[in-house]
């Protein structure tokens, strides 16, 4: 019944769901592992369609060690509607899973050199570690161009995100920020912290842009 119940959430019919759900519950089954299932399937056929729904479903387990049965099953049956009813998107699963197929294949190279941890200035010294690292914060916007992957994967792709709920805000922003282009950057020095009176304060994250209390934007365009 637990695949039923599953496949009902992922096929968004909480109907169908909360009838698994009360089967289970009605056959003994344990409410912890009915509540370890919906944080699995928050992520898993979620995602950041919805990011909340791991919350939800996070605080539902909760609520089962907090409360017990038989009144846990409220808690597990608002989770399992938000689940149901959310929308849908495995894109962070498929990516997790992409991403360790290429670790296990090996040849990916080492750490960049700047982004190596410059704590020791030993390690500095024997491999410029931390060199030319770009301090996102003390840019417009807390981005700038920047190579993370190490140099065999600066072509990969892992996150690709659907156009489902939430999720499809986050395509224009990547898209800004592809790596694709991007080559290990060149020292730059550090800019002063910024004041309090100018930190942002209004964001505009389906635009990549915030805006100061001033009234001045940031962000890429």
């Amino acid at each position: 019944m637990i695949s039923a119940f599953i496949k009902s959430i992922r096929g968004s019919d909480p109907d169908a769901a909360l009838h698994w759900l009360a089967r289970m519950l009605e056959a003994g089954e344990s409410a912890r592992f009915i509540a370890r299932r919906l944080v699995i399937a928050a992520s898993e056929d979620i995602g950041m369609a919805d990011p909340m729904a791991l919350v939800v479903a996070d605080v539902a387990a909760h609520a089962v060690e907090f409360v017990g049965l038989p009144e846990a099953r409220i808690n597990l049956a608002q989770a399992t509607v938000h689940l149901a009813v959310a929308p849908k998107s495995n894109r962070s699963y498929l990516a997790i899973d992409a991403a360790i197929a290429d670790v296990r294949r090996g040849g990916f190279g080492e750490v960049p050199s700047h982004l190596r941890d410059a704590s020791s200035s030993a390690a500095r010294r024997a491999d410029g570690a931390g060199a030319g690292y770009r301090y996102p914060h003390d840019h417009p916007g807390g981005w700038v161009e920047q190579a993370y992957l190490p140099e065999a994967l600066r072509d990969r792709t892992y996150y690709e995100p659907s156009d489902h709920g939430a999720e499809a805000r986050l395509a224009g922003t990547l898209a800004r920020t592809a790596r694709h282009h991007l080559t290990t950057p060149a020292v730059t020095q550090r800019s002063p912290a910024p004041t309090p009176q100018s930190l942002r304060v209004t964001a505009h994250p389906e635009l990549g842009r915030f805006t100061d209390v001033e009234g001045r934007q940031f962000g890429p365009v």
